[in-house]
């Protein structure tokens, strides 16, 4: 999920240098909706680990 984030951040820095503005803002919030999705999952995923009493790292 994190790689998919990285390719549309990059999607929208390459689309705002070409001049496509609504592309780069659709693709630069889809960056950030990904990315805020994979934090969250990546929280849950340590919060769960530390609660069965596995190592989180």
């Amino acid at each position: 999920m994190l790689g998919w984030a990285l390719v549309f951040a990059v999607l929208a820095v390459l689309a705002g240098i070409l001049g496509f503005s609504a592309l780069a803002g659709l693709a630069a919030t889809i960056a950030k909706v990904l990315f805020v999705v994979f934090l969250v999952l990546l929280v849950a995923s340590f919060i769960i680990r530390a609660i069965r009493g596995q190592s989180v790292v």
